[in-house]
């Protein structure tokens, strides 16, 4: 053992002092590998200079493929530490402000059209900036590399020095997430989003890998690249293609974001978010295009095989044209061949920003077809298009589609999407703003185009800006006074005294009926204003439309009604039901009819919840003529009347003790009808009791709350109620009397529109009195059906069994003969 321990001491100690040394030699030799040349192209002193010029030599092609292959930081940039977390950032980004990833698309195309914005600005105090040649083209191109799964925009905008590159892709990191949250917690300012980065860093949901290439007519080309692991890096571009001026951004998308590698997904995207961007927007899209190439000697053998079926005279006259074409042309085949080219996708102009004088009707039709996805022949039956000015800037354009859609009711207050469209300065922020417009106002289409909202927002905190109210009052406004426009412009709207002037114009026969159109598609939702919005109730009050007891068939309008009013007359009378048919024949109608009142039909269910918010209009009081509180002037023998009716309305309502009646009075409304039953003044009338007892999860017991007090209301002028007096003070314990005072009752309580209670009791009644009118006996019984009908039933009942079990048993007997098996069954 003692033999081996010098030697093996020996050895490690030789081995000590050579590996530091080879460690010195590994590291000099690294040092002067990284010192060494790797044929970089000479770049000019000259700021701004590009390398080896405009050209692209083998070895910039060499480069640049390898610059976009590459997932990871360049090994000679200068590397920065992002100050704030990262995970805490992406989870702002993700989480708190964008819900969807496909609005990265939507963030870079606006920054991209920003840029172009302020080159644009700076060329119009000094044109060199923007150069010449394709520097001078102000465009946005996206480029896909499905090989490399890599997406590129670029724009021709101002660019960025490397200091821009620092300062603006790193503010959010500088400024901290802590700060982020603090300052919007404390300022409630949402511009602030736009100064830390939020709109750029959406490019992570999709990419996990970012190359951002720029180029300031200041300062050479660099690169900004980071994978959003806290750290990013800035480095001279010495490895792609000059962009003479711009930005180009590269997303290497992640695995789960291929989807934006295909074409028609960039082009949905564009079409939606950035389809008014006012700049051109180009895809480097394919196409298929034929194209004639050499045809080959078998295929054209085949062709000469082919032509062989010509007839004789045919080849003989054709022979020499074509031995002198063949002569000039060579054989050739048509085949399709993949092309690339760039394809403009925003096409549609911002109208919205034009002057409307100069915009005409067939470029309102087109645009409104375009945003409306509404492809049909017939336009908007109106638009509005303004701007408004003040404390909120904004431009917008309200179209009234020519159709409502067919689920425009169903889902009215379970729906969050509105059909109008918000944008901030041109790009696209969402539908789903129902804090633009009211509910009822959702049928409208258009859209809101504003500078001073914040871009880089989420539909949540958007919804808390306080522009957004100032927006949705001038825009409830507007759209108001484009419907009472509608109506005022239809020939068919107008007094007799203008119709004159109205048929004298050239367009008059266009807009005829037009408000009528508009009425039968969305008048519920002028209805539901009503109810909703106690601001403007009096403006929508205004473009109520309904059929009355004098207007043939037309619909009227408050204005109109009040117009006709009689002398003295201070009340607006309607009546509620369920056609016009059904009320027209109403006995509420006919002293009113016969006095010459009109009197307002409405047969929407709506009607009923609308009545309860509009109590006036123009200092009218409405009036349901279903109801108490009827005043038509008064009568010189109403005391009389009611003096001399007063026992029998005291011994009848104590007759329908039982039926649930507050009162029975004289009427001041009836005609032709014995009596009636109304409601109170502030109870259901009986339709709405009707419509309560439909619904789906109506609860009874608490419906008998709203049920409004019933009051019979008697005809002193009607035979059957005179009569009816007479016997009472003859017998008022009649038992004759008192069936035929209830049976009047319930009579008069389906013609007023009432449910039967025990529509049983009803029917037996109204049997009785057939029995008495027809002089049968009130004991007569149904006669009681015959036993021997029931045996013979069950006597062939059986007969029946036999019979189908006996075909169903087999035949076991061979020789049994048919007429055997025949008298057995």
């Amino acid at each position: 053992m003692r033999k081996w321990t010098i030697p093996s001491v020996l050895f490690l100690v030789c081995l000590l002092f050579l590996l530091p040394d080879q460690g010195r030699k590994i590291q000099a030799h690294a040092e002067s590998d990284s010192d060494a040349p790797v044929d970089l192209p000479k770049v000019e002193e000259k700021i701004g200079a590009v390398p080896s010029g405009l050209s692209t030599d083998s070895d910039v092609t060499k480069r640049e493929a390898e610059s976009i292959s590459r997932r990871s930081l360049r090994a000679n940039a200068e590397k920065f530490e992002f100050q704030a977390e990262v995970s805490r950032l992406m989870d702002i980004i993700i989480n708190s402000l964008y819900s969807n990833k496909d609005i990265f698309l939507r963030e870079l195309i606006s920054n991209a059209s920003d840029a172009l914005d302020k080159i644009r600005f700076l060329s119009l105090t000094d044109k060199e900036v923007l150069g010449e040649g394709d520097n001078a083209k102000l465009e946005i191109q996206i480029k896909l590399d499905k090989e490399n799964k890599i997406l590129s925009i670029r724009d021709r905008g101002i660019g960025m020095t490397k200091e821009d590159l620092i300062k603006n892709l790193g503010t959010i990191a500088k400024s901290g997430t802590s700060a982020f949250v603090e300052k919007m917690q404390t300022s409630g300012d949402l511009n602030l989003i736009g100064q830390f980065g939020v709109g750029f860093y959406s490019v992570y949901l999709v990419a996990d890998y970012v190359e951002v290439i720029s180029k300031h007519n200041d300062d050479k080309q660099h690169v900004w690249e980071s994978k959003a692991d806290g750290a990013f890096a800035v480095s001279e571009d010495v490895w792609n293609e000059p962009l003479g001026r711009g930005t180009e951004i590269r997303l290497h998308l992640r695995d789960e974001a291929q989807e934006y590698l295909d074409e028609y997904k960039l082009k949905e995207l564009v079409k939606k978010y950035s389809e008014f961007i006012n700049f051109p927007i180009h895809l480097w899209a394919s196409k298929e295009v034929d194209e004639e190439v050499p045809a080959d000697e078998d295929e054209s053998s085949d062709e000469d095989e082919t032509s062989e079926s010509k007839s004789s005279e045919e080849e003989e006259e054709e022979e020499e044209s074509d031995k002198e074409e063949d002569e000039k042309k060579p054989k050739t085949k048509t085949v399709k061949k993949t092309t690339y080219e760039w394809e403009l996708l925003n096409d549609v102009k911002a109208i919205w920003l034009r002057n409307p004088k100069e915009v005409t009707d067939e470029e309102y039709a087109k645009f409104y077809h375009t945003l409306a996805k509404d492809f049909d022949n017939e336009k908007p039956l109106a638009w509005s298009h303004f701007t408004a000015e003040g404390d909120v800037e904004f431009k917008a354009v309200l179209f009234v589609p020519p159709k409502a859609p067919q689920d425009l009711y169903e889902s009215y207050y379970n729906s969050n999407k509105s059909n109008l469209k918000l944008y901030v300065r041109r790009v696209f922020i969402s539908d789903e703003f129902d804090e633009l417009l009211p509910k009822y106002l959702n049928f409208l289409r258009g859209l809101v185009d504003s500078d001073t909202l914040p871009l880089n927002v989420s539909r949540e905190m958007l919804q808390q800006h306080s522009s957004l109210k100032t927006i949705k009052k001038k825009l409830i406004r507007k759209a108001l006074d484009m419907i009472r426009k509608l109506a005022e412009e239809d020939p068919d709207e107008s007094n007799d005294n203008d119709k004159k002037d109205i048929e004298e114009s050239s367009d008059s026969n266009e807009k005829k009926g037009q408000y009528a159109k508009f009425w039968n598609e969305f008048g519920k939702s002028i209805k539901l204003g009503i109810i909703e919005d106690a601001t403007n109730r009096n403006r929508l009050a205004k473009l109520l439309r309904f059929e009355t007891t004098k207007s043939d068939g037309k619909l009227t309008s408050l204005d109109q009604y009040i117009s006709r009013m009689k002398a003295g007359q201070k009340d607006i009378f309607y009546i509620t039901g369920t056609t016009k048919e059904q009320l027209e024949k109403s006995p509420f109608l006919e002293r009113l009819t016969k006095k010459n009142y009109e009197v307002i039909f409405f047969t929407d269910p709506v009607d009923e919840y609308l009545m309860q918010y509009l109590m006036d209009y123009e200092d009218k009081k409405f009036q349901n003529v279903s109801k108490e509180g009827l005043k038509l002037g008064k009568d010189s023998k109403d005391k009389e009347l009611k003096e001399s009716f007063k026992e029998l309305n005291k011994w009848w309502k104590s007759a329908l003790a039982n039926e649930n009646i507050d009162d029975v009075k004289i009427s001041n409304r009836l005609a032709d009808t014995p009596c009636v039953v109304v409601t109170s003044k502030y109870g259901w009338s009986a339709n709405m009791e009707r419509i309560m007892q439909s619904q789906t999860l109506s609860d009874s017991s608490k419906q008998a709350y709203m049920r409004g007090k019933r009051v019979l209301e008697i005809n002193p002028r009607h035979p059957i109620i005179k009569e009816l007096r007479e016997r009472v003070v003859k017998d008022p314990e009649n038992e004759s009397v008192k069936q035929t005072a209830q049976l009047i009752y319930q009579t008069a309580l389906m013609e007023s529109g009432f449910i039967l209670n025990d529509p049983k009791d009803f029917a037996s009644k109204i049997y009785s009195s057939v029995k008495s009118s027809l002089n049968i006996s009130p004991d007569a019984t149904v006669e009681e059906e015959d036993d021997v009908e029931e045996v013979e039933m069950e006597s062939s009942t059986n007969e029946a069994e036999s019979l189908s079990s006996t075909e169903d048993a087999p035949i076991d007997d061979a020789n049994t003969e048919p007429s055997a098996v025949k008298d057995e069954l």
